[in-house]
């Protein structure tokens, strides 16, 4: 993945519980509380248009987000924007400041994801057997769909990441899986939440 422009050292923040951005994956975004308007105006305007997702933790942010350059937006009627993030690298988060912006920017570090702006990766070991199964049982258990031909059809990074970011895991878990080195660390874990959620995980009534 080649991008023609350098990482910053600092970035605007956006801050969503919930809401990750995996490696080489896009998020679709609703803008419209005015700062954060303001963030995407003055995103734009730069040569490199980055945004660095992250989730509040705690009193603070997270330790580790991901940056996704606008690819794509749109104004509704009433002066909303609806935008596209697609990733360009994960970060930590070295310092979050409040400046001359009605919303933060951080101090950040890219040098632990290097791999990240290089091409996908494989799963050599991942058992589709084995997941769509427990992941067909999720879903219904918790009364969602989805394109199961689709689903069958994606290649493994888009599969776990996709997997990764839309199903309703807590904000926790969702980081956990932003921060996953790799891929096969990645639908391990995930396997592992699905299967957990399944067992009645966290008190909550048994779905087996």
């Amino acid at each position: 993945m080649m991008f023609r422009f350098d990482l910053p050292a600092r970035i605007p923040l956006f801050p969503l519980p919930g809401a990750v951005l995996m490696p080489r994956a896009r998020i679709p975004l609703h803008v419209f509380e005015p700062r954060y308007l303001q963030m995407l105006d003055d995103a734009l305007k730069t040569d490199h248009r980055l945004i660095g997702l992250i989730q509040p933790e705690g009193e603070g942010l997270a330790a580790i987000g991901c940056a996704g350059r606008v690819v794509a937006f749109s104004e509704t009627d009433d002066g909303r924007q609806m935008i596209s993030l697609r990733a360009v690298s994960r970060f930590r988060l070295v310092e979050a400041k409040e400046g001359f912006t009605p919303y933060l920017v951080g101090d950040v570090d890219w040098s632990s994801f290097g791999r990240d702006m290089k091409g996908s990766e494989d799963d050599p070991a991942m058992d589709r057997g084995a997941l769509f199964p427990l992941l067909r049982r999720y879903m219904e258990a918790h009364e969602l769909s989805t394109d199961w031909d689709a689903a069958a059809d994606a290649q493994d990074e888009a599969l776990i990441n996709s997997l990764s970011m839309v199903l309703p895991f807590s904000p926790g878990d969702k980081q956990a899986l932003l921060e996953s080195p790799t891929l096969a660390d990645r639908r391990e874990l995930l396997q592992g939440l699905i299967e957990f959620a399944l067992h009645g995980g966290d008190n909550e009534e048994r779905l087996q």
